[in-house]
């Protein structure tokens, strides 16, 4: 942390406590912190103060600004080579393209048998259970059912999905993904996910299951992934990490 004195400037003073608080965990990565309005009412200074302690921190790459939502922790990220890994993993193709995603369920809950298998815990372990629907040009592609065990990523449940992606909140708490096994099949869709996919029920799809490992070879996520046929293409990769 960068040395400021009770003489130096409030901004960097009151950057510094935003600091502190990010680097405690009270602001935790991929949350929204307090208003501009809340800070500056907090600690007794205007809001340009507190707009240029904010900018400071955004620009080191602590604080990420989203438009309409707030001031977000970034938090710690790795550099991860996403090509290596990918697999079958949908991946929307050309400069064109807008990717967009939105969390239809998102909750917390026990494993049970299926899912404490597929994660490698035990059965009274909580996990994240989280639906999203992604799209690409605002067109959907594909509704996700993604399940993380709760001791991993322990703030899950209040990160803003729609900001960060999954990989991000990874990322925050250390588990760089090395590799993942998938399969895929061809299924016949059922009603709700052919409607939030925009496709007749019965329309037949591709089913990605993958389940993903980080360096210790703990499981971090699975993944059970509805894709529409018709509107994107996929690759297949080496699983494993380049050296």
């Amino acid at each position: 942390m960068a040395e400021v004195s009770e003489k130096s400037p409030i901004y960097l003073q009151l950057r510094e406590v935003v600091r502190e608080r990010i680097e405690s965990g009270e602001y935790a990565p991929g949350t929204a912190i307090p208003s501009e309005n809340a800070l500056a009412k907090t600690y007794g200074v205007n809001r340009l103060t507190v707009r240029s302690a904010l900018d400071a921190l955004v620009e080191e790459g602590m604080l990420k600004r989203v438009q309409g939502k707030g001031v977000f922790v970034v938090g710690r990220r790795i550099e991860r080579d996403l090509d290596n890994l990918t697999g079958f993993r949908q991946s929307i193709r050309g400069s064109k393209s807008v990717p967009g995603t939105k969390v239809l369920e998102r909750e917390r809950r026990k494993a049970g048998l299926v899912f404490a298998q597929r994660l490698g815990i035990d059965e009274d372990d909580d996990i994240f259970y989280v639906k999203r629907l992604n799209s690409a040009n605002g067109e959907p592609i594909s509704v996700e059912h993604v399940y993380v065990p709760c001791d991993l990523i322990p703030n899950l449940g209040e990160v803003d999905l729609e900001v960060f992606s999954l990989y991000d909140a990874y990322e925050f708490y250390g588990h760089e993904l090395v590799r993942a096994y998938q399969t895929l099949d061809i299924v016949t869709l059922e009603a709700r996910t052919a409607r939030a996919l925009k496709v007749p029920a019965g329309s037949a799809a591709l089913l990605f299951t993958c389940t993903s490992y980080d360096a210790q070879g703990r499981i971090v996520e699975f993944v059970r992934s509805f894709n529409r046929s018709d509107s994107c293409y996929f690759t297949v990769r080496n699983g494993e990490r380049r050296a």
